[in-house]
């Protein structure tokens, strides 16, 4: 176990004004908050460690890294940022292929990664993905099991929906590797639609895409994670941060 829960709050980088913007919100309104992890979008100019270095001091930040963005034959393109910014963590994701191939991709997966990253960046904690939607729970134990043997302190999870799944992946979390709990704000049929035939998510049959049962939920989520000495993360999605998690965190 770890020794207290973190929270983070996910931001998008949209804009550099923009984000800058949220941090400021989420600074003034989210007490609990200590920590900003930012996904890395290739439709946006600013990369997620520029991003997360906005949260710096304030905030530790943690950036998010894709497997197949990684050019086997150039530096680490993170190295610089993260040092100048004093950020000892990140995240390592396979990430997805553009669909019109705008962007080149490697054949780096997110294990090769993982390995790469901890060889050459000593001082940095990775975290790697925990996805309860994407293949058999065995099969996503087992590659848990390899992202640590690679080198992974830790996991972030995708959003869950339904506390009676997360408690099943908890058991699979060993003592001492840190967690990230997931949760993100699903608020119209058309977000839940995507989350349950893109991404496959389980949603409860109490689940109601209301801004009134997605606080209730982050609420439970948070108290989960705190139950069990793990971290949570937020993900504000379509609504505003505050909003969403004012008065929770």
């Amino acid at each position: 176990m770890t020794s207290g829960s973190r929270v983070s709050v996910e931001l998008v980088p949209r804009s550099r004004s923009g984000l800058r913007r949220e941090i400021a919100q989420v600074a003034e309104h989210l007490p609990s908050v200590d920590t900003i992890n930012v996904p890395e979008f290739l439709r946006y100019s600013t990369r997620s460690w520029e991003g997360a270095a906005f949260a710096r001091p304030r905030f530790r930040g943690i950036p998010h890294v894709r497997a197949i963005d990684l050019n086997p034959r150039e530096p680490l393109p993170m190295c610089g940022p993260l040092v100048a910014h004093g950020m000892d963590e990140l995240l390592v994701v396979s990430g997805d292929p553009p669909a019109d191939m705008s962007h080149r991709v490697y054949n780096v997966d997110a294990e090769q990664a993982i390995r790469r990253v901890v060889r050459e960046l000593p001082h940095v904690r990775v975290y790697a993905g925990l996805d309860p939607y994407r293949q058999s729970f065995a099969r996503e134990r087992d590659y848990l099991e390899r992202k640590l043997e690679a080198g992974a302190v830790g996991f972030f999870s995708q959003p869950f929906f339904d506390l009676r799944l997360m408690d099943a992946y908890a058991d699979l979390i060993p003592d001492g590797v840190e967690m990230w709990w997931g949760a993100t704000s699903v608020l119209s049929e058309g977000s839940y639609t995507y989350w349950e035939s893109r991404n496959h998510a389980v949603f409860p049959k109490s689940f109601r895409p209301t801004l009134e049962w997605n606080r209730q939920f982050a609420a439970d989520l948070l108290q989960f994670a705190r139950d069990r000495g793990h971290h949570a993360y937020f993900m504000p999605i379509k609504t505003d941060v505050v909003e969403y998690l004012g008065g929770i965190l």
